[in-house]
């Protein structure tokens, strides 16, 4: 499936940020119970509102795969993202990951999500993705339900071994995981080194060398394929409150260099060309 060129040696990457509070992370999931969200202080709008702002000081078009629990709470963020010629996308009600559900669980959550990002942002949503990149080679109906819902693309799919998450035998690449569907699944990007595919968005981005994801973002437009890259808004949040009763690598993996990352961020967003997901998606 190929892509189109910006100009020579120039390949349009798709940006995406996964719109979350920072209490709602796959890390705390087993320390900070969903009952207790309502009365915790969010902190997403003011994350997120930083995000736009690095957006539009690059000019910076991307997509925010957002929850329908965060939309249904902020939805003057909703229409502030959509405003600013960004895509707005589905990433699930409340981060329960996919694998977790049934078909008949996961096609309730689409439902309900989008119900909520939709109200708020006044546009029909066509992009989803799952929260912790949890469909997998467990979840072979997941793609079907989603076709059946008219979604146009997932960006669901890690291609990599993880604790958390992975389909390591994932494409790389864009696929149809559906046959006789139009649906597009557009996995994150990861490097290949010596035949290991290493992480390159998020957590992977924040606390490792910025080169690492260049060299990924490089090494995949020199087969003229787009990077997929991701984050979250509580990435650029160093202030956020921690968690002591969290285990160790939770609390290492959510808090490590969170001060460095809006910079990083800047440099990667100026070094390659960025845009939004669904201007990715052909010949859906």
């Amino acid at each position: 499936m190929q892509h189109r060129a910006l100009g020579p040696g120039r390949v349009l990457n798709g940006m995406s940020v996964d719109v979350e509070e920072w209490f709602q992370v796959g890390a705390f999931e087993r320390v900070i119970d969903k009952a207790d969200w309502n009365g915790i202080a969010s902190r997403v709008a003011d994350n997120t509102a930083t995000v736009l702002d690095l957006f539009a000081e690059t000019e910076t078009r991307a997509t925010f795969f957002t929850l329908g629990w965060v939309a249904a709470r902020h939805p003057a963020l909703i229409r502030r993202i959509v405003a600013e010629g960004h895509e707005i996308a589905s990433h699930g009600w409340d981060h329960q990951r996919v694998f977790t559900m049934d078909a008949a669980a996961f096609r309730a959550d689409l439902a309900r999500a989008r119900v909520a990002i939709e109200d708020a942002a006044g546009v029909a949503i066509t992009g989803y993705r799952a929260p912790s990149f949890s469909i997998d080679a467990r979840t072979p109906w997941a793609h079907v339900v989603l076709a059946e819902e008219g979604y146009r693309y997932s960006s669901s799919a890690a291609p990599i071994r993880h604790d958390h998450y992975g389909w390591r035998d994932a494409p790389r690449y864009a696929f149809r995981p559906v046959a006789d569907a139009a649906l597009v699944e557009l996995p994150v990007t990861v490097a290949l080194v010596a035949g290991r595919r290493l992480a390159t968005g998020g957590g992977f981005f924040r606390m490792l060398p910025a080169a690492i994801t260049d060299f990924a973002v490089h090494q995949v437009n020199a087969q003229a394929q787009p990077a997929i890259f991701y984050f979250h808004p509580w990435e650029v949040d160093p202030a956020q409150p921690r968690v002591a009763h969290a285990p160790l690598r939770s609390r290492v993996r959510h808090y490590s260099r969170l001060g460095a990352m809006a910079e990083k961020l800047r440099g990667l967003l100026g070094r390659h060309a960025w845009g939004r997901i669904d201007a990715l998606v052909v010949n859906a």
